[in-house]
């Protein structure tokens, strides 16, 4: 396998490369891909230094980068998934919500669970990582670090509800509505998921469309903090790396208090 130290160092590495492009007094320049989300430099140097870092790591492992893949996921049972910056528009925003991801899967039959994650948020120096049954989830700030665990409100206070600052529509207000009382933290790319994971937010539904990468290294957090990341079904969020690289509708919660609302709200 790796020594996991080795990935958070490098999530941190390639958090430096976003910000010798986010620090700069220059307008930061944004290409379009083919599917209409956008590119910049951070994200090509990001990719550059993550691709590179993994395999002085752990050479034979498959990588699927949101920027690239390095050789064939279908011949292995292990494989890295990467989001070099996740949040491009947040980036492009300078407002400081994104995040770098890196997460190691594995295959099962068809399908793809993570087993590690780490997320780093460049701006405030802050990294999540952790691996359920591996890797004790822990919050690194400044190379301080503290173990997390998901702590859900009690059912007397109202539920601590994070959501996209950019995606938001009727089944977000819906689902939110069934909730009862509850106080909406809006944030961008997958920090929403790490605050569930440290214990200051309870839910982060999510009804809109995301990626395979967008997500599985925070759900390795998430998990191995207590945590729940559940698809419509109200089942473990499982991935296609391949063919079908978009999520279905999918929730992070705290414990599962919430399931029935949440799998009422997908029919």
């Amino acid at each position: 396998m790796f020594e996991h130290e080795s990935v958070v160092a490098l999530a941190i590495d390639a958090g430096h490369a976003i910000l010798e492009v986010y620090n700069k007094d220059t307008n930061i320049e944004v290409m379009t891909k083919d599917d209409d989300s956008p590119l910049t430099q951070a994200d090509l140097a990001a990719h550059e230094v993550i691709v590179d870092g993994l395999q002085k790591i752990d050479p034979t492992t498959p990588i699927v980068s949101e920027e690239g893949n390095v050789g064939d996921p279908h011949s292995n049972d292990l494989c890295w998934l990467v989001d070099p910056l996740d949040g491009t528009k947040e980036f492009v925003k300078r407002n400081g919500m994104f995040t770098v991801n890196i997460a190691m899967m594995r295959k099962q039959e068809d399908r793809w669970n993570p087993v590690f994650g780490v997320v780093h948020a460049p701006v405030t120096s802050t990294t999540w990582f952790g691996g359920k049954n591996s890797v004790t989830a822990t919050r690194q700030i400044n190379g301080i670090t503290t173990p997390i665990e998901v702590k859900a409100n009690s059912v007397e206070e109202p539920t601590r509800l994070v959501a996209s600052g950019s995606h938001r529509g009727e089944k977000d207000e819906s689902f939110a509505a069934s909730l009862g009382k509850y106080d909406l933290v809006r944030m961008g790319s997958s920090l929403k998921a790490c605050v569930v994971a440290e214990g200051t937010a309870d839910l982060y539904p999510r009804f809109g469309p995301t990626s395979c990468w967008d997500i599985a290294a925070a759900h390795a957090v998430v998990e191995a903090a207590g945590g729940l990341v559940l698809d419509p079904q109200g089942k473990t969020l499982d991935y296609d790396l391949v063919d079908e690289i978009l999520n279905p509708y999918f929730l992070v919660a705290a414990d599962d208090r919430w399931t029935q609302s949440w799998i009422e709200s997908n029919y």
